[in-house]
C-alpha cells in the first residue's frame, strides 16, 4: 500500500481527520484538485488580493467546541482577532440590530428592537440548549450510531443532560417560537428565519430545535477574524500534516475509487494511489459518483438530497478604495422584496479588518458578499449583472457600502462554483436542516464498514467550519475505533 489513509479533498473536515490520524502515526495523503487547501473555508489570491472562498466567520474555539479540541490536540496557535460585537443586522423596517456577544447585552438589544415580550425567556432557553449541544457533541463522538461498538461507547459517556436534549430533536424552531408566543411578532420571525438561513440553510419551520438554537446563538460565542484570510487557519493544519510525515498533493482531481480485496485504489486525472483506508471529504452527491462499489452507491442513495432541496450561492468579491470598513465587520441586510432573478431576501457581507495588512493595500478594504440561490441546478443565472446591481443597491441603501468606492469586483453564480469546486449542482453551505431528518438519520462517518469513511458539510453534524471540523474528528475516531 502507498498509504494508510487517502483523503479526497482538503476541506476542513478532511484536514481535521488527516491531522488527527497523522498524530496517531498513520501515513496519510490528501488529494486536492485545486491549488489551495481548505475547500470552502479558505482564501485565494487574485489581482494581488486575498479573497475568502466562502466562509468568513470563525467560531468554535470556546470550551467544549470542536475547533478548540482540534487545536489543543495538535498544539497549534492561530493568531486571531476577537470580534465584539460579531455582527449587525439591517432589518426590513430600517432598524439596525447589533448582535452582541454577551448574552445580557444581546437580550437588551433584542428587547429594544423587538419588544420585551418573551425575548429574555426565548434567548435564555436557546443559549442553554446550545451549551448542552456543544458539550454533548464532543462527549458523544460515536454519534450517529452505525454499529454495536458505537452504542457501547456512547453508553459509557452518557449523562442525564444529554438525554434531556432528545425531545428537542422532535421540535422545530417554529414550535419554540410558538411556545414563547412569538409567532405574531413578524419582524422577529423574519429575523430568525434569515439568521437560520445563514447557519442552518433553512427556515424555522424545518430546522429542529437542537440545530436551530445552536445556530441562532453562534454570535453568543467567541467570533474571530484571521489576518490574511482563513487560509491562515488552514495552512497550520496542513503544515502539521506534512511536518509529521503526511502528504498533501494539489491538482489531483479524483476520478474513481475502487474497492480492492484489501484496501482501495484511488485514481486521479494524473495517477493512481493505493491505501488501506479512504476518507471522502467531498459532498455525498460527489462521493457517490466516485465509488465504483455498487453497494456503497446504493447505501448513499438513501441519504442524497436533490438540487431542489439544496442551496447555491451568488457571491461577490469587492475591492473598495478609500472606504473605511464599518466597526462591525459582519453585516446582514434584509431585502424584503427579494433580489432580482434569485428572490433571496437577505445579503451577508464581511469586510476585511482595517489592521489586516496582508489581504489588501493601505487605504483599501476587501468585502465578501453572499446570498442564497435556491434549487441551483434549475436556476441558471444568465443575467448576473441584474443580481449584482440589486445587491449593490441594497447594500448602499443600508448605508454600509459606497458604490463609488468600488475599484474591482468579481461575482460567481452556482455555475462558477461547479467550475471551481466540482460540487454537485454548485451547491454550497452543506445539506440544509429538515424536520423530516433527525440527527441520528444523518449520514454517519462509515461508507462500507470495511475501510471507507466520509466527512464534510453534507454529513452529521452539517454546516460551517466548526461543523465540518466535528465531522472530521468523528471520521478519524471511528476509523481508529474500527481497526486499531
Amino acid at each position: 500500500m502507498d498509504y494508510d489513509v487517502l483523503l479526497i479533498g482538503s476541506g476542513f473536515g478532511a484536514l481535521t481527520a488527516a491531522a488527527l490520524l497523522t498524530k496517531r502515526g498513520l501515513k496519510v495523503c490528501v488529494l486536492e484538485q485545486a491549488k489551495y487547501p481548505g475547500g470552502c473555508a479558505t482564501s485565494y489570491k487574485r489581482k494581488g488580493y486575498w479573497f475568502e472562498t466562502g466562509a468568513t466567520t470563525l467560531v468554535g474555539l470556546d470550551k467544549h467546541m470542536p475547533l478548540r479540541y482540534l487545536l489543543n490536540e495538535l498544539d497549534l496557535q492561530i493568531p486571531m482577532r476577537n470580534l465584539e460585537p460579531p455582527m449587525q443586522v439591517h432589518l426590513p423596517n430600517g432598524e439596525v440590530l447589533t448582535r452582541y456577544g454577551n448574552l445580557g447585552a444581546w437580550i437588551a438589544e433584542a428587547e429594544r428592537v423587538f419588544g420585551k415580550y418573551k425575548q429574555r425567556e426565548f434567548w435564555e432557553h436557546c443559549y442553554r440548549v446550545s451549551q448542552q449541544v456543544w458539550q454533548t457533541s464532543l462527549e458523544q463522538r460515536s454519534f450517529p450510531f452505525s454499529n454495536v461498538k458505537d452504542l457501547l461507547k456512547a453508553a459509557t459517556r452518557v449523562r442525564p443532560a444529554q438525554l434531556s436534549l432528545l425531545p428537542a430533536a422532535f421540535r422545530t424552531m417554529h414550535d419554540v417560537l410558538l411556545k414563547y408566543d412569538l409567532l405574531q411578532n413578524h419582524l422577529f420571525v423574519d429575523f430568525v428565519n434569515e439568521q437560520l438561513l445563514i447557519t442552518a440553510q433553512n427556515h424555522a419551520a424545518e430546522v429542529n430545535e437542537l440545530f436551530g438554537a445552536t445556530a441562532l446563538c453562534y454570535t453568543l460565542y467567541s467570533n474571530y477574524y484571521v489576518d490574511g484570510g482563513l487560509i491562515n487557519l488552514v495552512n497550520p493544519v496542513v503544515d502539521y500534516i506534512t511536518s509529521n510525515g503526511g502528504v498533501v498533493k494539489y491538482g489531483q482531481q479524483v476520478k474513481a475509487v475502487d474497492s480492492l480485496r484489501k484496501g482501495y485504489k484511488v485514481t486521479t486525472a494524473k495517477d493512481s494511489y493505493f491505501s488501506r483506508f479512504v476518507i471522502s471529504g467531498i459532498p455525498l452527491n460527489n462521493t457517490q459518483e466516485l465509488f465504483t462499489d455498487k453497494s456503497i452507491k446504493q447505501k448513499l442513495q438513501l441519504y442524497l438530497l436533490p438540487s431542489d432541496k439544496l442551496n447555491g450561492a451568488f457571491t461577490m468579491s469587492l475591492v473598495l478604495d478609500g472606504m473605511v470598513a464599518p466597526d462591525v465587520l459582519h453585516q446582514q441586510v434584509h431585502v424584503p422584496d427579494g433580489l432580482p432573478i434569485i428572490g433571496s431576501k437577505s445579503i451577508f457581507i464581511s469586510f476585511s479588518h482595517p489592521a489586516d495588512k496582508l489581504r489588501a493595500k493601505a487605504g483599501e478594504v476587501l468585502a465578501s458578499v453572499s446570498t442564497h440561490v435556491p434549487h441551483p441546478e434549475k436556476l441558471y443565472i444568465q443575467q448576473k449583472e441584474q443580481v449584482e446591481t440589486g445587491i449593490l443597491c441594497a447594500l448602499e441603501r443600508a448605508g454600509i457600502l459606497d458604490q463609488a468606492s468600488i475599484k474591482y469586483t468579481q461575482s460567481a453564480t452556482p455555475g462558477a462554483w461547479i467550475f471551481w469546486t466540482n460540487r454537485a449542482y454548485g451547491a454550497v453551505g452543506g445539506y440544509p436542516q429538515y424536520k423530516s431528518i433527525k440527527p441520528w438519520q444523518m449520514k454517519d462517518a462509515r461508507l462500507d464498514h470495511k475501510g471507507a469513511y466520509v466527512c464534510g458539510d453534507t454529513v452529521y453534524p452539517g454546516q460551517g467550519i466548526v461543523g465540518v471540523c466535528l465531522s472530521g474528528i468523528i471520521a478519524a475516531e471511528k476509523l481508529w475505533q474500527d481497526h486499531y
